[in-house]
């Protein structure tokens, strides 16, 4: 008979445990910033030094209260993107939009070109890459919580199951951000803390993107391949009845009508629209740190929002709830690339869509406020399990033995040769993305320390950088330790102890491929390096 595994919850109280008896093994220690004279210039430079222990206890309870207050702005965006889309969900408009994609891809199969592989393979590959793209450009990471609700039930449709619509959208986001073209948060930080120009070696590190996308897709769409053929062959089949029974309506309930309100949403959207549009004429939008266009994007969107969602009115309300949250996506888009908008100003623009579809089928504010509360209610576990994981790394941060774990680490690798340093910083950065997620504060914590010694041993330091980025990327798909990748899961109704047998393959492949990866680094003259 096999033993029951434990729910999540209970998974994530064992981490929090492990993390309060580390602290009373690991002696407590901490980086201060001092002023170094070094060939009679000063300059700042980060000294360790052990401090008294900080033991943790009875803490491992007040950690959970620490937890949600530490991770309060994703609790509250996943929150409001669960109420917004269950308001949207009671149209119907969703399962409106699914049934006319597969309509689509059904009239593409007729041509010989997809007959033998599908067009299925060619969606999903097209999803992938755009969400990859977004990744390695401007970092997206909490975002792709917003896209799991949507994309879920799509995958589920075409005959896959949840853990393909989670990969499309969170897995592709994930190797972009390993890839790390042009994220600011990543490579933008580590390269300036380095004194590196931002950006440089821009070329390696394109065809590394190219080299961790090419063999990611091959792995998922021989899964995604699988699960099609046979659907009960998924981990997660059981589990999906939820989507299947709950989101996903046959055609033939949908009642497709245009009511009055809908054309009201609409005037007063145009007109907020043309208001955003004489306030915000130009758009830079950056792309990494390069403002490289200034343009005029918000009146553009504005133009072809009010022209394409006069044609969808025409034909439903469905589509032009569709519409609307196409357009909120795309404005998003250009929120987050040309006004630095994160998750506050994002769960804001999802609200709206949530409120202004409720009042274009008609329902009151009493309605509107039942179907949100729903919504809030349904998604509720996923806020949960993002308050619980943020206790693992309070607890490793009150107890003071982060930073004793880097100073231990970096000092072991001393006196090694090149090949072997840089695989050593690539396996400590990997470590420590274990526990800590967050790759600005990382690269703050650890390239201060790295870059100076990768001079000592003749190490270039875009090679430092290339561990670091590789380190900080492909954990944070694994590690319970990361709030998006619970919330994601959450929202996804997957169990992590099943998304952890899955991608564990996956995990293992890409930590060899960024060693492989990073052997060029120190045997090639590379441009930038």
């Amino acid at each position: 008979m096999i033993k029951k595994l434990p729910h999540t919850f209970i998974i994530i109280f064992y981490l929090i445990v492990l993390a309060a008896v580390l602290t009373w093994i690991i002696p407590g220690g901490k980086y201060t910033n001092e002023i170094i004279t070094a060939g009679g210039i000063q300059q700042k430079q980060l000294v360790f030094h052990y401090t008294e222990n900080v033991n943790q206890w009875w803490q491992v309870f007040s950690s959970f209260y620490k937890g949600f207050v530490k991770q309060s702005g994703i609790i509250i965006f996943i929150m409001l993107i669960g109420g917004s889309f269950w308001i949207m969900n009671s149209s119907q408009a969703i399962d409106a939009g699914i049934f006319s994609f597969i309509g689509f891809t059904r009239k593409l199969s007729h041509y010989r070109i997809f007959r033998k592989t599908g067009v299925e393979p060619l969606v999903l590959t097209l999803i992938w890459l755009m969400f990859s793209i977004f990744g390695a450009v401007f970092g997206m990471s909490e975002e792709t919580i917003a896209f799991i609700i949507v994309l879920v039930p799509l995958a589920i449709s075409m005959g896959y199951d949840s853990i393909t619509g989670v990969s499309v959208v969170f897995v592709a986001a994930g190797i972009g951000f390993a890839g790390a073209v042009l994220n600011p948060f990543t490579i933008g930080i580590a390269q300036g803390i380095s004194g590196l120009p931002l950006f440089s070696g821009l070329e390696y590190r394109m065809f590394c993107w190219l080299v961790l996308n090419a063999i990611s897709l091959i792995f998922f769409l021989r899964y995604a391949a699988g699960i099609k053929k046979n659907p009960q062959a998924s981990p997660v089949y059981a589990l999906d009845a939820h989507w299947r029974e709950n989101h996903l309506q046959q055609t033939g309930q949908i009642v497709y009508h245009t009511p009055m309100s809908s054309w009201i949403i609409f005037g007063f959207i145009c007109t907020v629209l043309l208001a955003f549009s004489l306030t915000s004429p130009v758009t830079s939008l950056k792309i990494g740190n390069f403002a490289p266009a200034s343009l005029p994007l918000i009146p553009l969107l504005s133009v072809i929002y009010a022209a394409t969602g006069w044609i969808a009115l025409r034909k439903s309300v469905h589509f032009f709830l569709l519409h609307m949250l196409l357009f909120t996506i795309l404005f998003l888009i250009a929120g987050v690339m040309g006004y630095s908008w994160y998750i506050m100003e994002i769960a804001a623009l999802f609200f709206a869509m949530g409120v202004f579809a409720g009042l274009s089928l008609k329902k009151s504010p009493n309605e509107l406020v039942k179907l949100f509360m729903e919504g809030a209610r349904d998604i509720l576990p996923a806020a949960l399990i993002v308050g619980l994981a943020g206790g693992i790394i309070v607890i490793l941060e009150d107890g003071q033995v982060i930073d004793t774990i880097l100073f231990r680490l970096s000092e072991s690798i001393k006196g090694l040769g090149k090949i072997t340093t840089v695989s050593f910083m690539y396996l400590i950065q990997t470590c420590i993305n274990l526990v800590m997620v967050s790759g600005s504060a990382k690269a703050a914590l650890t390239m201060p320390i790295f870059a100076p010694f990768s001079d000592l041993v003749g190490l270039s330091r875009q090679a430092t950088v290339m561990a670091y980025q590789f380190g900080d990327g492909f954990t944070n798909m694994i590690t319970p330790a990361s709030a998006v990748l619970m919330g994601v899961l959450g929202v996804a109704r997957i169990p992590y102890e099943k998304w952890f047998k899955w991608i564990l393959p996956l995990m293992v492949i890409l930590i060899i491929t960024g060693f492989l990866l990073l052997i060029p680094t120190v045997t090639i003259e590379l441009k930038g390096f």
